[in-house]
């Protein structure tokens, strides 16, 4: 493409895979990124300590960017549910929500994004309902705060094991979630399309009037390679599924269907994270290489 990508995408990366926390100071993180102008957008997590939330929301307005909030490691780092059968297990999973779309708030964030919890064949029906429940409070909620909710579509058989799940039921999902609030949408991500044996095209076209937010990233498939499951890996990592030519393709569907609005750019950002002593910043890097050339090669 002879337009510059960001013409038509809010470029970020998701901060707490960037740069893990057990290897990175949080406030360090944000600097990073928001120094680097390739990235129009920061995606971040929940922060245990007030002061730093404040610190890291003051450097993002500074540096202009545009910051949203993921909401996944406070039900994945936690075990909690918003599908869970019992009722209990359900609300504690949707109070965490709502302190999420509170902090969301706190940290300048138009929206939060969640995603499904485990299931059981026995019981699929009844979570698909307590995950509409969930879903609907939360979304409520934030539409009294002029906010979005955007449910991250998952594997559901291979690692995280989500109910959300494969694009046919996640379409079926979002279109029961729109006849009840407007505010709802769909986070795809590039990474997970190989997780639930699914493609671009496929993924794209099956959930094209519900999708608000896109990730890319990469995904190793062949059981009893390193990295196996939803782990991440920067491109081109051994036996992975996604790299440059995934990701053309990826743009190509975009691109047809309609995604690419210099009026209203979509967010789109990395989820790549280093493996077993990778740097997090040559990640950073490699990644990017990987976006200019795709989308070089992006037809006009």
């Amino acid at each position: 493409m002879k337009d510059s990508i960001h013409k038509y995408f809010k470029i970020g990366t998701i901060q707490w895979m960037s740069h893990p926390p057990a290897d990175y100071d949080v406030l360090d993180s944000v600097k990073t990124i928001a120094c680097d102008d390739f990235f129009d957008a920061i995606e971040i997590g929940p922060f245990q300590d007030g002061a730093k939330r404040e610190k890291a929301a003051e450097m993002i307005r500074q540096a202009h960017m545009q910051v949203c909030y993921g909401a996944q490691p406070r039900l994945l780092g936690t075990g909690l549910n918003p599908n869970d059968i019992d009722e209990e297990g359900r609300k504690k999973a949707e109070a965490t929500l709502l302190e999420a779309v509170d902090e969301a708030e706190q940290l300048g964030a138009k929206g939060i994004a969640f995603l499904a919890g485990k299931w059981q064949e026995e019981t699929k029906e009844m979570a698909y309902q307590q995950l509409l429940k969930t879903t609907q409070t939360v979304c409520c909620y934030a539409a009294s705060k002029g906010m979005q909710v955007n449910l991250e579509v998952f594997d559901f058989d291979m690692d995280k094991a989500a109910l959300i799940g494969p694009a046919p039921l996640a379409a079926r999902f979002a279109a029961d979630m729109r006849t009840r609030c407007s505010n709802f949408g769909l986070l795809v991500d590039l990474s997970h399309f190989p997780t639930t044996y699914e493609t671009s095209q496929f993924v794209i076209r099956t959930l094209r009037p519900y999708i608000t937010h896109f990730h890319i990233g990469n995904a190793v498939v062949k059981p009893g390679c390193e990295a196996y499951g939803d782990q991440h890996p920067r491109f081109g990592f051994p036996n992975s599924a996604n790299d440059t030519e995934e990701l053309l393709d990826f743009f190509r569907v975009l691109k047809q269907e309609g995604f690419l609005n210099a009026e209203k750019p979509y967010h789109l950002s990395f989820e790549v994270k280093p493996w077993k002593g990778e740097d997090g910043d040559l990640i950073l890097a490699g990644t990017k290489r990987v976006i200019n050339r795709a989308w070089a090669l992006l037809e006009d």
